[in-house]
């Protein structure tokens, strides 16, 4: 019998969490204790409850966004982001969504493209393209401004005159701007709780995208992220702009060479070469020493002060001080408060302003936004990545409790850097990621700069794993949109455990290696190297669950409880309908445009006592405000609209 219940506590100060075998321990640095509690007995009350009472339902997304995007930062120009739509195009590969990071932007300043490698002119003949094609351009927005050098009249900047002229910038305690260090340079950050950064963010999101006509928002660096301690750039904002504290990759002495475990096995040859070019850069550039004694971490309060950069208690903060790599506790708003109070609500608001903003800038459209950084309730907005990742099997495997994680958090539009972020993926790697990725409801291929190119045309036995992948996910594109339209009214979960399905089978209470997608769908990946055959167990079976092949639609032979070894050669991935649903489907193709054209299909699996039902919802797949809708109930034998 499931005894689950959940509880919430509303706090935006930083925090730890304890779980203990008997207790859970909250050590909050502020605020109040305002505790939630949902009774369940099961997850899905649990969940519901919590969307329901306290953080709102997630934002209904449009049909495109459940196709596959590209992105890679490394993409150099608009011709490159052609041939790169081109290849997948030759290649059959669907894709849907063509992304670009910080390479198109002038000088990694938000809202202004290179003049030369992404110029307007040239973006407007490209999307032109694109757009006819069915596709869709998203592109990447940091969270810090860059500040003009006010000694140089040709660095204007107008994104940060304006918003400084409606005092739409965190300032330091005597009223000067906070100045950090991001991409471009000192930077300032928005100060959401001004009168005036919602309205400036807007103006300057509709100004870029009457230029520029992009399908939604990337938003990145917004915990905040800064990459010095305290208000650096004070002072120094003659020097702009300035490089980053590091070198970036692909620069002397930060050319990666790392690549998944068993790579030495797979591919001896280059893992040997690879090897050698590594230790020569070792050599070459030896890790910096820095001869500063700076302890930044105090845990000694001084009497009758109050230092919000240094508690008394700090948390156990990786980083030691407060302000590392982020915006400094004693950065103050527009109201008085200080960032020590909210700063954990940056990533949160951020995402609240681009949302209204799109409403402007692309009106009548759902917003499309994926950010880095969320708080509970950011799903009524946007969705959300799993951030900077590394091509490792451990992280292909990491992906699915991460996703499951945000399904409870009630942030159902999660993806990864399929195949990885950081270092190089391989050819096994990026097969299996491939198409355990695709059943993710955002699916995204992405990499870092200097890593190997990893696109899904890149490995002959890739292009086969991915279109057998899309191909199922393509099919299923009605059963994940009514998914949606379910989570986005009922508060239910798309990815689950499969104890949330089960949660009367205490054996399947650490089970995170499977999912299902949605009550008809689980999916049993090969998370580990090197191999050709995978674990996988059947809940329910014998107590009156019957589960069938996908590719064969036959049924499976199994025990309950028992842990069937199933064959997973390279490019195969396990895929099961539970009996008793029916699922909607549609013919594939290459851009969900001519998919929602084509022949519509029914799975019906049936249980084993000859039953099944399911449910379809059709719009028209992009509206904020539709003229007519259709929800389908199927049940065997009847069919009800």
């Amino acid at each position: 019998m499931s005894y689950s219940h959940g509880v919430y506590n509303r706090n935006a100060h930083g925090q730890e969490i304890l779980l203990r075998p008997t207790n859970i321990t909250w050590r909050l640095l502020g605020g109040s204790v305002d505790l939630y509690f949902y009774a369940g007995p099961t997850q899905p009350e649990i969940t519901s409850a919590y969307q329901m009472s306290a953080i709102r339902l997630p934002a209904m997304q449009q049909y495109f966004t459940f196709g596959f995007h590209q992105c890679r930062w490394g993409y150099a120009n608009w011709t490159v982001l052609q041939e790169v739509v081109d290849k997948y195009e030759a290649f059959g590969i669907p894709l849907e969504n063509i992304w670009t990071d910080i390479d198109y932007m002038n000088q990694y300043r938000d809202f202004d493209n290179d003049p030369v490698r992404f110029s307007y002119s040239e973006g407007e003949t490209f999307l032109s393209r694109l757009h006819a094609s069915g596709r869709h351009y998203i592109p990447i927005i940091d969270s810090a401004i860059y500040v003009p050098n006010p000694n140089n009249a040709s660095d204007n900047y107008s994104t940060f005159d304006n918003g400084n002229m409606t005092g739409s910038f965190i300032t330091n305690p005597d009223k000067s701007l906070y100045i950090g260090a991001v991409w471009p340079g000192y930077t300032v950050f928005p100060d959401w709780l001004s009168g005036g950064a919602g309205a400036w963010w807007t103006n300057e999101m509709v100004n870029w995208h009457s230029k520029l006509k992009f399908d939604g928002a990337w938003i990145d660096m917004s915990e905040a992220s800064s990459f010095c301690v305290g208000s650096c750039g004070s002072g120094n904002i003659t020097l702009n702009p300035v490089h980053p504290p590091f070198s970036l990759p692909g620069e002397a002495g930060n050319v990666g060479y790392s690549y998944p475990e068993g790579f030495n096995l797979t591919n001896s040859t280059e893992a040997a070469s690879v090897s050698a070019a590594s230790a020569s850069q070792a050599s070459a550039y030896p890790a910096a020493t820095t001869a500063s004694n700076t302890n930044y971490l105090r845990t000694m309060a001084t009497p009758g002060v109050r230092d919000v950069n240094h508690p008394p208690y700090a948390i156990n903060n990786v980083e030691g001080d407060l302000a590392v790599h982020a915006v400094s506790p004693n950065a103050t708003h527009a109201d008085g408060t200080e960032e020590y109070d909210v700063h954990n609500l940056f990533g949160h608001q951020i995402l609240n302003a681009t949302y209204n903003a799109l409403l402007q800038a692309i009106p009548g459209l759902r917003p499309f936004i994926i950010g880095r950084s969320t708080f509970a309730g950011s799903g009524k907005w946007a969705g959300h990545w799993g951030g900077d990742n590394t091509s490792l099997f451990a992280y292909m495997f990491f992906s699915i409790p991460q996703a499951l994680s945000f399904s409870l958090f009630g942030i159902p539009m999660f993806g990864v850097d399929t195949c990885g972020f950081g270092g190089n993926s391989d050819e096994e790697l990026c097969n299996r990621w491939m198409q355990l990725s695709a059943f993710f409801p955002f699916y995204r291929n992405h990499n870092s700069l200097t890593s190997i190119p990893q696109e899904a045309y890149v490995w002959s036995s890739v292009i086969d794993a991915s279109k057998t992948a899309m191909n199922i996910r393509y099919q299923l594109l009605p059963y994940i949109y009514t998914l949606f339209y379910l989570s986005h009214t009922t508060g239910s979960t798309v990815m689950r455990a499969l104890a949330w399905e089960f949660p009367n089978d205490p054996s399947l209470a650490a089970a995170d290696r499977q999912f299902f997608l949605g009550p008809a769908i689980l999916v049993t990946p090969v998370l580990d190297q090197g191999y050709t055959n995978v674990s996988g167990v059947f809940p329910g079976v014998g107590k009156g669950d019957v589960y069938y092949d996908w590719y064969s639609l036959s049924a499976v032979n199994a025990k309950p409880g028992e842990n069937v070894t199933i064959d997973a050669p390279l490019s195969h991935i396990p895929v099961y309908i539970r009996g008793g649903n029916v699922i909607p489907t549609q013919e594939p193709a290459m851009v969900t445009r001519d998919a929602r054209k084509n022949p519509w299909g029914v799975i019906a699996a049936l249980s084993p006592e000859g039953t099944a039902n399911g449910q379809l919802y059709v719009d028209d797949g992009e509206s904020l405000v539709q003229n007519a809708t259709l929800m389908v109930k199927v049940k065997k034998p009847e069919i009800s609209p």
